[in-house]
């Protein structure tokens, strides 16, 4: 199936029977309303005359384009006299059409907006004010290729007096060879004319893998934003890839720094999407200013200064943040996972002190601020899972830290203090509900809070005191929410509900950890109505991928569209997820295929034990490690599930690891360590591979499974599922197949998505009969 929206209804539905094709018609109606619902992204909140001003990035699935449509919403925050909080939104939203990133400078009297080309077109940087776009620069190719806005490698920081912007782009592109009609080779000054000239393919350089497509060498750069000057900084050497700058504080008169996250490149570029396990270092190269392009160089100007390596002692150091009085330099560290193997893992915080005369010594002190949770206690800190910080993420005393962070099957705000290193829980503890902090209103806090039933909401958290002196927030509503969802989609949700099951593991074991050895999470949807009639609702088994990650009781638009059609959900958090301390993460790996299963086997038996789930009427859907576990309890349990879908599945980590970007995670999951690893895997790896994986069960499948894959995985090559497939196919296993020529793993693009849950709702139905 082409997901370039050209395809028409009857193509789409080749093969389906008149009902099959109304229910299509009645459900895409419905999927359509849950996938209009915006997504927050980003918010920023400003001090202006008037008072505290929000903005806040938002984004919505385009179908037409198959793109995301991102556009800007803003309001003026007023605090009443009886606490309450209310948000005088604009009239209406403003569209960023083909902006690829803006960031407004810290004052809020500028925004930068930068458009990525889509071919050899110059990027083009714009400089907005209050009322009008003040400079527009085009960088052309020979300067640097598309900005790095992925979130990643993503480092786009104004500096304090916003006059200079740093961030990360694709290096240029190295020259290739040219030849002209008759296939000569032509000298790189030849004058002759290039009509019929083609150009040569070049030296092979390796990319970062999944999701970076084309993304081979991320380089620093700053461009002075009054005379759109780009310089690229020099003394940073190509076996490393930049990302996440930020500008040192001007202290004193010293020197500025510029700050930034590196990873090694120089051998073999690991695939490093969603992968913390890649060592990485922060470093520190002097700045003095963007040569003006004029025939008499600024002193300094142009010159390569020596790079600093700030964190020799630590495996893994990134998210760079200075302290507000630039003392400190705060960063995230996965050393965890860079030292076990495990491609995401516990985290941990650490500060050094930062020169105020801006001279470095040898060794920099490292101080752990946070330290790994192996096994925490019931109620207790788990231990630190972060996406990211704030760009500000500091109150006004300058030593709190605010971030959001896995907290079992939840996501939480969190207070870190920089002195102490005491870890505080900001948002409710008593709410099952997932919080994220958006934007810091001095010491009061903007967030969004969602669960499995309810859209996200944005919460007003205002910082109060005890007569200790301890802080606390009261947290509110704000009076005009900023979803308006249709009638559609809240009758849809109103009658559902959810709660966590603490579901106990079956295979208790003394060679296990005491953190191994703690109950899972699953989290459980159902709705009212099911229970007034006194029938189960057929029930989806939900997988989430990694395996360390995790599902949290969060929004998701595809599976509260599964909810409101007659579904339950059972969604499972087995050991080896983030949020529940790293004995837990670390019991999995060697036994994939193996514990990983029995533990949604046992969240299924626990949900039919309390009378939660028709054993009947089971199904399961998971992607990447998901499908891999989908496709492997249609083989172990071929009796359990009337139907399932995977998505880009693991099916033969065998037939995988020679052509993933990732092939170390085959090692590590398969024997639980790194030292296995090697380009050269030998047939007793092979083996191994095959018996931990779902191919092996193969035999005993007989569930109707849906695949979706896409073309452009470059995580799970699409020759994994179908191997599989056809496998099925030649046992007479009832298969359906969508593959998406433009989609890479994570199958989100707007159509993929939207024709993803189509399918499995109408699949899903077909067997449950709703």
């Amino acid at each position: 199936m082409d997901s370039s929206g050209t395809d028409s209804a009857k193509e789409l539905h080749v093969g389906f029977d008149l009902s099959t094709e109304e229910e299509y018609a009645t459900q895409s109606k419905l999927l359509k309303e849950f996938v209009n619902i915006p997504s927050i992204d980003k918010a920023w909140i400003f001090n202006s005359d008037s008072g505290p001003q929000a903005m806040f990035a938002m984004s919505q699935a385009n179908l037409l384009a198959n793109k995301r449509r991102k556009f800007m919403l803003s309001g003026h925050i007023s605090k009443e006299s009886n606490q309450s909080v209310n948000f005088h939104w604009a009239p209406f939203p403003i569209e960023m059409t083909g902006a690829s990133a803006f960031v407004p400078s810290p004052s809020g009297l500028k925004l930068l907006v930068i458009r990525n080309p889509e071919n050899d077109s110059p990027t083009k940087f714009e400089i907005w004010s209050s009322s009008q776009l003040e400079k527009e620069f085009h960088i052309p190719q020979k300067v640097h290729g598309s900005v790095y806005v992925d979130g990643w490698f993503e480092g786009i920081s104004w500096n304090s007096d916003e006059t200079c912007v740093a961030y990360v782009a694709e290096e240029p592109s190295r020259p290739k060879p040219t030849f002209d009609h008759l296939g000569y080779y032509k000298k790189e000054n030849s004058l002759d004319k290039d009509i019929g000239s083609w150009k040569g393919q070049g030296d092979w350089e390796e990319e970062w893998g999944e999701a970076y497509a084309g993304k081979r060498q991320p380089a620093l750069f700053v461009i002075d934003v009054e005379s759109g000057e780009v310089e690229q900084i020099k003394g940073v050497p190509r076996s490393i890839s930049v990302g996440q700058v930020v500008w040192s504080p001007k202290i004193n008169g010293s020197a500025q720094y510029l700050v930034f996250a590196a990873w090694l490149g120089d051998k073999r570029k690991f695939g490093i999407k969603y992968c913390y396990n890649r060592p990485c270092s922060l470093y520190a190269i002097k700045f003095t200013g963007v040569s003006s392009g004029s025939d008499e160089p600024k002193d300094d100007a142009n010159q390569a200064f020596p790079i600093h390596n700030l964190t020799k002692s630590i495996s893994s150091g990134f998210s760079p943040r200075f302290s507000k009085d630039g003392k400190f330099l705060l960063f995230l560290s996965a050393k965890t996972a860079v030292d076990s193997g495990a491609h995401w893992a516990t985290e941990s915080l650490h500060k050094i002190d930062w020169p105020s005369d801006g001279k470095f010594t040898e060794s920099v002190n490292i101080v752990n601020v946070t330290q790994v949770v192996n096994c925490p206690e019931d109620g207790c800190f788990p231990g630190l899972y972060v996406t990211g910080l704030l760009s500000d993420p500091w109150l006004s005393d300058g030593q709190t830290l605010m971030l959001s962070s896995y907290w079992r099957s939840c996501r939480a705000i969190l207070s870190v203090n920089l002195l102490s290193g005491e870890v505080s829980r900001v948002s409710p503890s008593d709410s099952d509900y997932s919080w994220s902090v958006l934007a810091l209103d001095g010491d009061d806090i903007v967030a969004v809070s969602s669960s499995p039933v309810s859209v996200p909401e944005i919460k007003f958290g205002k910082k109060v005191l005890d007569p200790a002196g301890k802080p606390s927030w009261q947290w509110s509503n704000l009076q005009k929410p900023i979803f308006k969802c249709s009638d559609k989609v809240t009758s849809g949700l109103l009658p559902l509900q959810f709660k966590i099951l603490k579901v106990p593991i079956s295979n208790v074991s003394e060679c296990l950890t005491e953190g191994a050895k703690k109950p899972i999470e699953a989290i459980y949807v159902s709705s009212s109505k099911a229970k007034e009639s006194g029938k189960c609702d057929p029930l989806v088994v939900v997988i989430h991928g990694g395996p360390h990650s995790v599902a949290p009781c969060s929004f998701s638009k595809e599976l509260a569209y599964l909810s409101s059609i007659g579904n339950s959900l059972l969604i499972v958090n087995y050991r080896g997820s983030l949020g529940f301390g790293e004995d837990a993460l670390q019991s999995l790996p060697g036994k994939v295929g193996s514990q990983d299963v029995k533990d949604v086997l046992s969240a299924v038996d626990h949900a039919i034990a309390m009378g939660l789930a028709d054993p009947s009427r089971i199904t399961v859907l998971g992607g990447s490690h998901g499908g891999f576990l989908t496709t492997h309890l249609i083989g172990q349990a071929p009796d359990k599930f009337v139907a399932a879908a995977a998505r880009n599945p693991v099916c033969n980590i065998a037939s995988m690891v020679g052509i993933t970007d990732i092939p170390d995670w085959c090692f590590f999951e398969a024997y639980g360590d790194q030292t296995h690893y090697t380009e050269a895997p030998s047939p007793e790896d092979m083996s191994r591979f095959h018996q931990m994986s779902p191919i092996a069960h193969i035999s005993k499948v007989k569930t109707p499974t849906l695949f979706l894959l896409g073309t452009q995985d470059l995580r799970v090559p699409i020759s994994n599922g179908f191997q599989y497939v056809r496998a099925l196919k030649a046992k007479g296993v009832e298969v359906k197949v969508f593959v998406f020529p433009n989609d890479n793993h994570p199958l989100d693009r707007p159509q993929t998505d939207y024709e993803s849950f189509l399918n499995i709702a109408v699949w899903f139905n077909k067997y449950c009969k709703l």
